[in-house]
């Protein structure tokens, strides 16, 4: 049992707020309307958040996760099972615990009325435009588990894509990793061993060599102070990176990048806006709805624009 807020008024008189206790959001919705009231608004109570609450809220829910969702989904709706049944029986099967709860929203927004894809729309976290999209063209157009099966195809080759695309950077990563902790080291520990052999030996040392043995006397004497200020650097490009202009400059950096990764990215963007723009026209959305759409899951501002 939970506590819900609603909303709601009698006949055309003004709309008052109080709770109600219910097994599920129809459930109150039924016993309210049973009392001749007509609701507006209904949520469920929330109290303060436990450290359970908190992680399992935090939980990222993945592309593979949608995915096996979709492909489920239309699997039982193919069936001849009922949306609600169905969404029931995903809602026990779903391990990812954040995901869980979102499903069981979905479910009791359906239940209480709303369509699939209105209901899908307010968790934005789990379900984006080209999922809702794709909903509401299948329930408009009668064929939700065709849709849904498109759907599911169109994740799986996003998270197949994903997934190359990391194996294929683990080997450089490492090795850019492996080359900043050798450089680290030998300034720190190899370049003062020879500065004290060129003290010795006197004479006038070439421009690079005085500049190596200046940083390297610079990160030995105040590494309290360089390692703190390259990781505020580092966060504080994170958090540029975040906002509407820094993702803007980082989208376009990308695309520029050196050593083929430029056009490896821009190629890589294309291929997710035609693939997702074929999967949104053969669904039955409009064609302009769809390119819009598509623009925002691209993955990239510049081509977005």
């Amino acid at each position: 049992m939970a506590t819900y807020v609603y909303t709601a008024k009698k006949d055309r008189g003004t709309p008052f707020t109080g709770e109600a206790i219910g097994e599920s959001k129809a459930a109150v919705v039924a016993e309210l309307r049973r009392k001749g009231l007509t609701v507006v608004r209904l949520e469920e109570k929330r109290g303060l958040p436990d450290l359970k609450t908190l992680t399992e809220n935090t939980r990222r829910i993945k592309i593979r996760d949608k995915a096996i969702f979709a492909r489920q989904f239309a699997t039982m709706i193919s069936s001849g099972l009922a949306v609600l049944r169905a969404l029931y029986v995903l809602e026990e099967q779903t391990q990812n615990p954040r995901f869980k709860k979102i499903i069981k929203a979905v479910r009791d927004d359906v239940e209480a009325g709303s369509p699939l894809s209105d209901a899908m729309a307010k968790h934005p976290v789990a379900f984006d435009r080209l999922y809702v999209a794709m909903v509401r063209a299948g329930e408009t157009g009668g064929a939700l588990d065709q849709t849904l099966n498109r759907l599911a195809v169109q994740l799986e080759k996003q998270d197949s894509l994903r997934r190359t695309i990391k194996s294929a950077m683990t080997y450089p990563v490492l090795i850019a990793v492996f080359a900043v902790l050798v450089m680290i080291g030998m300034l720190m520990f190899i370049i003062p061993i020879f500065a004290a052999m060129y003290n010795d030996l006197g004479g006038e040392l070439p421009s690079l060599t005085k500049m190596m043995m200046a940083l390297s006397n610079l990160l030995k004497g105040y590494w309290f102070i360089v390692f703190p200020v390259l990781g505020l650097l580092v966060w504080g490009l994170a958090r540029l990176k975040n906002t509407e202009q820094g993702r803007k400059a980082w989208d376009r950096t990308k695309l520029k990048l050196p050593m083929k990764l430029g056009p490896i990215i821009q190629k890589i963007a294309l291929a997710r806006f035609s693939r997702t723009l074929a999967t949104l026209v053969s669904s039955g959305v409009p064609i302009l709805q769809a390119i819009e759409i598509t623009g925002k899951t691209s993955g990239n501002t510049v081509i977005e624009e």
